[in-house]
């Protein structure tokens, strides 16, 4: 069976992220080393896109968020050493690192997002530009 979806409004950030990411159970949910992305919950509000990234263990200095064009990329890398004195029969390395991109609609507001830090998740603010707010029904006079 088939799940389709349909939708009687424009395209948005939520839309494109379950068509392409969420559905698709390949490789491309996995890094070349066999571990798992970061999960990310996508949020499609009236004023903004609501981004959360769960990555237990970072701090805000580990992440790296750019937008270039329409294209929005949350990345990390994360390299930990434990280092022992003198001589050793085991020592552990840790380096982790990953790369997640989203292509924005044309209806978001580019120069305002936001990102915050909080208790093991990354929070992004994506708001919309206010042409693409949704409007009021507005009732209009007979004469």
């Amino acid at each position: 069976m088939t799940l389709a979806r349909f939708s009687n409004r424009l395209p948005s950030l939520f839309d494109h992220f379950f068509d392409n990411e969420v559905f698709d159970w390949s490789n491309r949910n996995f890094s070349t080393t066999n571990t798992t992305l970061p999960s990310v919950n996508v949020k499609d509000t009236a004023d903004a896109y609501v981004v959360e990234m769960a990555a237990p263990g970072f701090t805000k200095d580990d992440f790296k968020v750019e937008l270039n064009q329409s294209i929005l990329t949350i990345s990390s890398e994360k390299k930990e050493e434990k280092k022992v004195e003198g001589e050793f029969t085991r020592r552990e390395f840790s380096y982790q690192s990953f790369s997640r991109s989203f292509t924005l609609p044309r209806e978001v507001d580019a120069d305002k997002i936001a990102a915050r830090y909080e208790n093991g998740i990354l929070h992004l603010n994506i708001p919309k530009k206010e042409e693409a707010k949704p409007k009021p029904i507005r009732v209009i006079d007979i004469k």
